[in-house]
């Protein structure tokens, strides 16, 4: 298993460098383009959910870490902060058959995610929030 980590401040203007953190490793792993697009947008609703409302009105540091098995067959993704608990996973999806103007504001984001990562789990752990994705690289 290859493990990388990223620790940064959760900071809107920090997600250039997570955004070119997840290219380098998915590039280098001949993640296929279409996986690596789906990472790259679930990674950017996480993180900047985390950087929005994890320690406001205050900042604090958030850890990315990607882990790659050694036959590349997936990709999981860990973002872990020390913000206020908060587990995403357990509002109820949006209902999409609704048009814009009549869906409650919020939640589209962390659906868009599980409907795109093969797996997505919350944990809190030690003071820290873990939000978990998975996904296949060949799918």
């Amino acid at each position: 298993m290859n493990t990388y980590e990223l620790n940064v401040e959760a900071s809107v203007e920090n997600l250039t460098l997570v955004t070119a953190f997840l290219e380098e490793h998915l590039e280098e792993a001949n993640c296929p383009l279409k996986v690596q697009m789906q990472i790259s947008v679930a990674a950017e609703e996480i993180y900047v959910n985390i950087a929005h409302y994890a320690y406001a009105p205050d900042t604090g540091m958030a850890t990315i870490r990607l882990d790659l098995p050694e036959d590349l067959s997936s990709v999981t993704l860990t973002f872990i902060d020390s913000g206020v608990p908060f587990d995403p996973l357990a509002k109820p999806d949006p209902d999409v058959s609704l048009s814009a103007e009549e869906r409650d504001i919020g939640g589209l984001g962390i659906y868009m995610t599980k409907k795109t990562m093969d797996d997505v789990r919350y944990a809190y752990r030690d003071g820290k929030n873990m939000l978990t994705l998975k996904k296949g690289l060949r799918s």
